[in-house]
């Protein structure tokens, strides 16, 4: 690992935990007009999120009893109704091909991009040392008379997030403070999202607040509204 990479996962409390974890469990507040748009309204609320740790698998259930669970393995969502009925969607990320910003989703549709989303956000920076994942100290990005240091993250295959690279930044304190990136799932839509606050639990350090914006061409926020926000809480590793 890099120095930098060293730094950061010293400040949100080493490998040890992750390594012997198997899953993290918390509950996660979704807000923002954004599941609106994409035509799934009753998105909006707290889901109970168990995730595994060492793969890309995470179950939510959500206020209304709906359950989803994605498996990237498998490449499956699966979706079960309070009414006990379910639906699958195999190979999601191709259910995506030709939409736009536009684009409204089915609940699987949306049902993936939430589960993957939030399931990378619990494992961070746990995340950026599995195998096939590739790490390159960036330039810094300075806002507010801030420099926070930058991570380019390159996925493998074998991981579903939002694109392919991401970058990260990094505060003095080694907290992750802002991702860059372009959901394929959505278009491309140039994102800034905000790691706004953090808690240790469990001897691991999780962002539990995130805001998400419209990124300008200059690479600034467009802070005149949030699409989507994330508030975290009740975590606990296994």
């Amino acid at each position: 690992m890099s120095a930098l990479l060293d730094k950061i996962i010293a400040a949100h409390g080493g490998l040890e935990p992750w390594r012997t974890a198997t899953t993290i469990e918390a509950d996660v507040a979704y807000g923002g007009p954004f599941w609106g748009f994409k035509g799934v309204g009753d998105f909006v609320g707290t889901d109970h999120v168990v995730a595994d740790v060492h793969r890309e698998h995470i179950t939510l259930t959500q206020p209304s009893g709906r359950v989803i669970e994605f498996d990237k393995q498998a490449d499956l969502v699966r979706v079960t109704h309070p009414d006990g009925t379910t639906e699958r969607l195999a190979h999601p990320r191709s259910s995506f091909d030709g939409y736009t910003v536009q684009s409204r989703w089915t609940v699987a549709q949306a049902g993936y991009f939430r589960g993957y989303a939030t399931w990378s956000y619990l494992v961070e920076p746990f995340l950026f040392t599995y195998p096939g994942v590739e790490v390159a100290e960036i330039e810094p990005w300075i806002e507010d008379g801030q420099s926070w240091a930058g991570l380019s993250v390159t996925f493998p295959g074998s991981i579903d997030v939002h694109n392919t690279t991401q970058l990260y930044y990094f505060d003095d304190a080694g907290m992750q403070r802002r991702i860059d990136y372009q959901p394929e799932v959505n278009g491309g839509s140039p994102t800034a999202h905000y790691d706004t606050a953090h808690a240790s639990f469990d001897g691991v350090v999780v962002t539990t607040q995130r805001h998400i914006y419209v990124r300008n061409e200059d690479r600034t926020p467009d802070r005149s509204w949030m699409p989507i926000s994330l508030d975290v809480s009740a975590v606990k590793l296994h």
